[in-house]
């Protein structure tokens, strides 16, 4: 089987005679200029470096106000240059050709062509405006370099150049696998490994605080605070651990299998030499899908990932309520932690101080979960050869990918870092407690340990004076019912228990 030839198109395979100039970011002009695609001719902003498919997309998709997340355009800039270099090297492009493109993809990846990305989130379900955007935009930035009259698509053509050997169907994923794996790597794995830091140093700091445990809302056996927090540390464990090995799926690339997975027109082994480029310019270790049918068909990678996001909105969930409730008060609700007052709480009540980040914390993780809804019912909306709901699912993701980093760095922050211990309240509830009788069970037996339990709080008296008016030796209730000794059991009979912190 012979491999395939380089297709027939204009091509300008020598540089421009006055070369590649160095001219700043910009158009100084005013009015429209005329842009042409197969459609025919439409005007656009003549400071714009868009084109018309752009223009259309405008004018077609003007829903809502969500734009298309950045980090996909930054990425897209990574595409557009790997792909670039790896068609040189292919000699299916002049070599001074592709470094141009690169050299603007550049700019693109920067951001210094941000303005330059106008449209929005519901367009076509494969992305296609906005990779068309994407063309246009490096194209006629490369024709202004070179001193070319912008919208001729000479001597760069956003198709037959900006574009050789690729489609939206690959492109578009590959890009969003890029900016999904940059965002959640440098965002959200940061911010939970932060917040996962700072509850381990309180668990240190408090591990030989003792308090009521509560089950059921109810009194339960004692735990040390430290323990508590040692709970939120291990599934802050779990959950990053979970993400991490998800976003592991995001480096399989789609890029190579062009329209529907075959890799038609694309340079042999195209794939292999754009990864190669986009690990040494991104860093991450890219490779090839195993099965590009899957990889433009699907976006299960995507779906898992978001799975793991709603995984850890749980997880965060449940540490944001339990801080708060613990913090309940000040003086009509448990009120064993108190939290720094980081404002005022209240346009009414002076001196109202409220769990705020504890607040803002829960509410991030509603969004995710609900995004999760999203996400999932995208992932099942694929159709034959190709998934058509990809710009909602980014968009989607990369919002709670954001909004979850940032919400757990800033109640890592704000909330836990500067939380402190109301120690008389935390030493009264355990002095008042009657479940410390559990551990007189196994010495005088369960039911005569409800009996002392019972009494306790009907009578409203500690467990101990319970204890002395059912009988029971004071010796043996000191030695036995020892809050600090009862967190940890295992470690040495009561009376030889260290009462200093581990």
């Amino acid at each position: 089987m012979t491999s395939p030839q380089r297709p027939t198109r204009p091509s300008f395979d020598d540089p421009p005679e006055g070369g590649v100039g160095d001219l700043p970011i910009g158009i100084d002009a005013t009015g429209t200029r005329t842009e042409y695609d197969t459609l025919g001719t439409i005007e656009v902003p003549a400071d714009r470096y868009w084109g018309a498919q752009t223009q259309r997309g405008l004018t077609n998709f003007a829903i809502g106000h969500d734009r298309m997340p950045l980090a996909v355009i930054h990425a897209y800039g990574q595409v557009k240059k790997a792909a670039a270099r790896a068609n040189a090297d292919a000699g299916w492009l002049p070599r001074w050709k592709a470094e141009l493109i690169a050299r603007v993809s550049d700019e693109v990846t920067a951001g210094s062509l941000d303005d330059h990305f106008p449209l929005g989130v519901f367009q076509s379900g494969s992305g296609t405006p906005t990779h068309m955007n994407v063309n246009e935009v490096i194209a006629n930035r490369c024709i202004q370099l070179v001193g070319g009259e912008l919208g001729s698509k000479s001597p760069v053509h956003p198709n037959d150049d900006v574009n050789m050997g690729q489609s939206s169907n690959d492109t578009f994923p590959t890009a969003m696998h890029l900016a999904a794996h940059t965002t959640v790597t440098a965002t959200t794995l940061t911010g939970l490994g932060h917040l996962r830091q700072v509850c381990h140093d309180k668990a240190v700091l408090w591990a030989g605080v003792v308090r009521v445990g509560r089950t059921h809302l109810q009194d339960a056996t004692p735990l040390t605070v430290g323990q508590g927090f040692s709970a939120y540390v291990s599934a802050l464990d779990d959950a990053i651990g979970e993400l991490g090995g998800a976003t592991a799926g995001l480096t399989e690339l789609a890029i190579g299998g062009t329209a529907v997975g075959t890799g038609l027109n694309a340079p042999p082994q195209f794939d292999q030499h754009v990864t190669g480029y986009l690990t040494a310019d991104t860093g991450i270790d890219v490779r090839p899908a195993d099965n590009k049918f899957a990889a433009l068909s699907t976006i299960d990678p995507l779906v898992r990932v978001h799975s793991a996001l709603r995984s850890c909105a749980v997880v965060l969930t449940k540490l944001a309520n339990d801080l708060r409730w613990l913090a309940s008060g000040p003086r009509a609700g448990i009120g064993e932690l108190q939290l720094p007052a980081n404002e005022p709480g209240s346009s009414i009540m002076p001196g109202k101080v409220n769990p705020t980040q504890a607040e803002a914390l829960v509410m991030a993780c509603q969004l995710v979960m609900g995004n999760d809804v999203t996400v999932g019912l995208a992932g099942a909306a694929g159709h034959f050869e190709l998934n058509t709901c990809r710009p909602v699912v980014i968009h989607t993701l990369l919002q709670s990918a954001t909004v979850l980093g940032d919400a757990a760095r800033s109640f890592a922050d704000h909330l836990v870092a500067g939380t402190e211990l109301n120690v008389d309240i935390i030493d009264d509830h355990v002095a008042r407690s009657v479940m410390g009788v559990t551990a007189l069970a196994p010495t005088i037996g369960y039911d005569r340990a409800a009996a002392i339990a019972a009494r306790a709080t009907r009578d409203n008296t500690t467990l101990r004076q319970a204890a002395l008016d059912e009988g029971i030796d004071a010796s043996v209730f000191d030695r036995v019912v020892d809050p600090l000794a009862m967190t940890r059991p295992h470690v040495a009979p009561p009376d030889e228990v260290d009462t200093e912190p581990p």
